[in-house]
């Protein structure tokens, strides 16, 4: 490899090490299975997609009645996602609330 070509990828290197996360936002266009849409063009399935547990649902049962304890994502909920450096993985963050 020639020193030109070292520097070029050192430089590309560089570059990416600057912008390590993309922040953006999304809405949830289908449940099951999860897909979230971001900019209204790009449609990202549950494989690209990491979800915390604290966006899952989770129902306790006390007794004979289910409480709801946190409720999951629904069609339409606005949600914040980091893209992971390389671009294939995206975190969902949380819910965007007005």
């Amino acid at each position: 490899m020639s020193l030109i070509d070292k520097i070029k990828e050192i430089s590309q290197g560089t570059n990416q090490a600057g912008n390590p996360v993309a922040v953006m936002f999304g809405t949830v266009s289908k449940v099951n299975p999860l897909e979230v849409i971001v900019e209204q063009r790009l449609a990202l399935p549950r494989d690209f997609l990491i979800v915390p547990e604290t966006l899952t649902e989770y129902k306790l049962l006390i007794g004979e009645i289910e409480y709801t304890i946190r409720r999951g994502l629904e069609v339409g909920d606005q949600v914040i996602l980091a893209r992971v450096q390389g671009g294939q993985d995206y975190v969902i963050l949380d819910r965007a609330v007005e």
